[in-house]
């Protein structure tokens, strides 16, 4: 099935209810747009890109922060039955150009304010389309095409969009997500609209994400109103829970963190909130422990594990698992299991296995490897000759370290790449990470291996402290040796950068790789 068919729907269904709202972006304050209206744009888009008469399959770039008019390209260049190309408006000049010359899109449309920049990087002629303007300039802009009548015929098998990896380790990488992923993800796991769906989504995270994907087509074929903010901000982000009385949103977990940490969180009227999901980076424990206590506890929260190569969530640690009810014995193993990621989605196989591919049994750390109909068609452009991460079964070599427990509890022990290997030991960076974000006066903290004669790799570790506190690096060491057993002396950091703050991608994932580029600057 079409990913336009999706929107479509829901505007036969539901044409009047609200779809989306655009909260404090470009497009306007508080601009309603129904499902009628959505999908009429949707269907200009698709009638301007039939009468271009490009083969099918074309990918068409969208740029800009999040807005309905975004989310009415997506699902219009799908129901064109073409690619639609989400890039991070994050990036910076280097990386948009690597981004477009990789994707090589027929035509760009983007925000106004990304205009200068992508004449800059792009090919010379590359089409750029303002987004970010009235209907009637925007359809003026598409040449006044009459919407499209029908929605593309393509195979479940056929490309929808291309979406780009955050490029922590690597320059990234266009993973090739199909119609049939995303549709039969939608429909198996929500009901359809029949006009009683009360439900507000909040987005944050930014569609170029898979995350935000999934969450916007999925609330689209409920027939729930999206509430769209341009990017994450904590004072943004409760404005409009409290203006549109949202019942869910999507966080990742920097931006929980902020959430926790801000001072107006304990006046903020988060009464209609009933579903927080996070997901999209490894979950500090401490982070969670945090927001149960403080937030409402009527709020359920979810976690979710998966990558954009499976189009998304694989493992959900779900609301039962975050409710410390119960015994005593009871409460202590769901502390526990907010370390995990949960038990494994149906439709998911699972693996973990040594290094030469051989399962290991339950309890011992090896690769993960995942199976599911939703797994990407393969890597696009540049990637396409990229080390292989789904083998000839179907098997997705996901990078992460990872151990199921007796109860089908999948915990996570970093990335393949991340391991820090001093003096034959090795060393995952997320374990000591955790345990230096206990501390009161740590916000946040990195660790990765350096470079040492003497052992072959050093541990050097990064921390952001609060404001106006200091700490000295003795004591993060000794807080380590109480929560990691007495430390052995193989995982002691033996160097400390106090910084204002990491690089991280728009989804919070840590860029470990710039790590030993903050050192080394500090050195100089």
């Amino acid at each position: 099935m079409n990913l336009g068919a999706l929107l479509h729907i829901a505007h036969l269904l539901v044409p009047d209810h609200p779809a989306a709202i655009d909260h404090a972006n470009s497009l306007g304050d508080y601009r309603t747009t129904t499902y009628a209206e959505l999908w009429n744009e949707a269907a200009v888009l698709a009638g301007h890109l039939a009468g271009r008469e490009l083969p099918p399959g074309t990918r068409i770039g969208v740029l800009g922060t999040n807005s309905s008019r975004i989310v009415s390209a997506i699902f219009g260049v799908a129901a064109a039955g073409h690619v639609s190309v989400p890039l991070n408006f994050r990036a910076t000049s280097d990386e948009l150009a690597h981004l477009l010359s990789d994707a090589d899109p027929a035509l760009v449309l983007a925000e106004t304010r990304y205009v200068d920049v992508l004449s800059a990087v792009a090919a010379p002629g590359l089409e750029i389309i303002p987004l970010d303007v009235d209907f009637s300039d925007y359809r003026a802009a598409l040449g006044n095409p009459d919407p499209a009548q029908e929605i593309a015929d393509v195979d479940d098998s056929a490309v929808a969009v291309l979406l780009y990896t955050s490029g922590t380790s690597s320059k990234p990488k266009g993973v090739k997500i199909t119609h049939g992923s995303l549709t039969r993800y939608a429909m198996e796991t929500n009901d359809g609209p029949d006009g009683t769906n009360t439900d507000v989504m909040l987005v944050s995270a930014p569609l170029s994400h898979v995350a935000a994907l999934t969450s916007v087509s999925n609330s689209l074929y409920t027939g729930r109103t999206l509430v769209l903010i341009p990017q994450f901000d904590v004072d943004l982000w409760l404005d409009a829970v409290e203006a549109h009385s949202a019942t869910h949103s999507f966080l990742v977990p920097t931006m929980l963190h902020r959430l926790i940490e801000a001072p107006r969180i304990t006046a903020a009227n988060l009464s209609s909130l009933r579903v927080l999901t996070y997901g999209a980076a490894p979950m500090p424990p401490t982070v969670i422990r945090r927001a149960i206590e403080l937030l409402p506890h009527d709020i359920d929260f979810v976690g979710a594990y998966g990558q954009t190569e499976t189009t998304s969530t694989v493992a959900v640690l779900d609301a039962d698992d975050h409710r410390m009810e119960g015994s005593d014995e009871e409460i202590t193993r769901k502390w526990e299991r907010l370390g995990s990621v949960g038990r494994i989605l149906p439709d998911v196989k699972i693996r973990i296995v040594d290094r030469l591919g051989g399962d290991l049994p339950a309890s011992e750390v090896g690769e993960v490897l995942l199976h599911t109909y939703r797994t990407m068609v393969g890597y696009w452009g540049s990637a396409g000759s990229s080390r292989i991460t789904v083998d000839g079964d179907g098997w997705v070599h996901t990078g992460d370290l990872g151990r199921l427990d007796a109860d089908g509890y999948l915990y996570l022990h970093g990335r393949r790449g991340d391991m820090i290997i001093r003096g034959g030991e090795n060393v995952v960076p997320e374990e000591i990470e955790h345990v230096l974000m206990r501390h009161k006066s740590v916000l946040d903290a990195g660790v990765v291996g350096v470079q040492d004669e003497d052992f072959g790799e050093a541990i050097f570790a990064a921390v952001v402290l609060r404001p106006n506190v200091d700490v000295e690096p003795e004591e993060l060491t000794a807080l380590l040796e109480q929560h990691m057993r007495s430390l052995p002396s193989y995982k002691r950091p033996t160097e400390y950068l106090f910084v204002s703050e990491l690089p991280r991608t728009a989804t919070g994932k840590l860029l470990r790789r710039t790590l030993p580029h903050l050192r080394a600057r500090s050195i100089e």
